[in-house]
């Protein structure tokens, strides 16, 4: 396959990109024969979104929380005494539908990896990447026998990812410490949220996990991680629609206003950074590198990082996934239709077309036969 007429997030250098068997091939400068072709007009081509927080079971919920709170675990306590009918309306639905359409979620925003924090995800067949190869803990206060499972001598190989410091109180700074100081076996640590967290306490973690708009519906702060940077790798997450827009593109230009993070450093938040902490063979578009790719329209000739912040999910035109075309507007059909588009139904995003890889309609039909009060950000025919 090979893709034409790209213009390269952040530094506008036209190019087109081959790839084959997965992987990034080359940068051919003229038509190569028997190779499906894409061509494209004014489209930025970027690395597959990597979200390295969200619960993809999860994401049926709407937000939860009509205050600013200390910490999560008031936040936790306040939404179970005041929603019990909204979260057992969508726990009702199997928990194999709720991650499908996780999945979905997250590939129509050009994410092509997600780390789903919690026990590993029952569907075989997955359109986009999920990472699990971490040891999963909850938080301190939530997660029962936390010291002990913290320090299983058998847990060595992974890195422990945990909620920690979510919160702007006391209770939350001191559970970072009590984490630091139970870490006996210093195991490597990914923080999530880290609101309270110190600099000086960042310097006993190998990332942090920065979830702005979670953070900011819930504790109306943010994490300040302009002040770890320097010490530990900057991740970014969405978490799930309990706290946050289901549109990635929406969290990541509220961390843009912040002005915490430079462009460059933020955009390296999504591809780079996680690539390299996860240890996957994404991030980059490099010969040698997975296939994960997002092609989307630039708006209104913006040039440079100002095209890849402006883009919504109805701007996408195509994600490939290792190799694998996973969702295309309508407008590549005419390129595409020789192939076998049998697998892929139509959805529609504010009144633009796609394509996505799997029967859409059917998973939003199954879902509503037990939670008929679903909400879903695209439309189906």
């Amino acid at each position: 396959m090979i893709l034409y007429n790209l213009v390269l997030a952040g530094d506008n250098r036209a190019v087109n990109i081959k790839v084959d068997d997965g992987k990034i091939t080359g940068f051919p400068e003229e038509a190569l024969p028997d190779q499906l072709q894409l061509s494209f007009t004014d489209a930025l081509v970027f690395p597959g979104l990597i979200n390295s927080h969200d619960h993809l079971d999860f994401n049926l919920f709407p937000q939860l929380g009509d205050k600013f709170y200390s910490n999560y675990t008031e936040w936790g306590r306040y939404i179970h005494k005041n929603y019990k009918d909204e979260i057992n309306a969508v726990l009702k639905v199997p928990i194999a539908l709720r991650e499908q359409w996780g999945i979905i979620k997250n590939l129509i925003c050009g994410v092509t990896m997600v780390v789903n924090h919690g026990e590993n995800v029952k569907i075989k067949e997955r359109l986009i990447g999920i990472h699990e190869q971490y040891y999963f803990l909850h938080s301190v206060q939530f997660e029962k026998k936390w010291k002990r499972k913290l320090n299983h001598p058998l847990r060595i190989k992974h890195p422990v990812v945990i909620h920690v410091g979510e919160g702007t109180n006391r209770a939350a700074q001191d559970e970072i410490d009590r984490l630091i100081r139970w870490n006996l076996l210093r195991k490597t640590l990914i923080g999530i949220h880290a609101v309270a967290m110190s600099a000086a306490q960042a310097k006993r973690f190998k990332a942090i996990i920065w979830c702005p708009e979670s953070n900011h519906f819930l504790l109306n702060r943010i994490a300040p991680v302009n002040q770890f940077k320097a010490v530990a790798k900057i991740l970014f997450g969405t978490d799930s629609t309990l706290t946050g827009n289901w549109d990635i593109w929406k969290h990541i230009r509220l961390a843009r206003k912040t002005n915490i993070l430079t462009d460059t450093e933020l955009f390296e938040t999504l591809n780079r950074n996680p690539a390299a902490i996860w240890g996957t063979q994404n991030g980059e578009i490099t010969p040698g590198k997975d296939a994960d790719l997002v092609v989307a329209r630039i708006k209104n000739n913006q040039n440079g990082m100002e095209s890849f912040f402006a883009v919504e999910p109805k701007d996408i035109l195509l994600v490939l996934h290792q190799g694998n075309i996973r969702l295309f507007d309508a407008l590549l059909y005419k390129q595409l239709m020789h192939l076998d588009l049998s697998g892929f139904s139509m959805i529609h995003i504010e009144g633009v077309s796609k394509y996505v890889q799997g029967d859409i309609p059917e998973l939003i039909k199954n879902i509503k036969q037990y939670y008929p009060d679903a909400g879903f950000p695209v439309d189906v025919n």
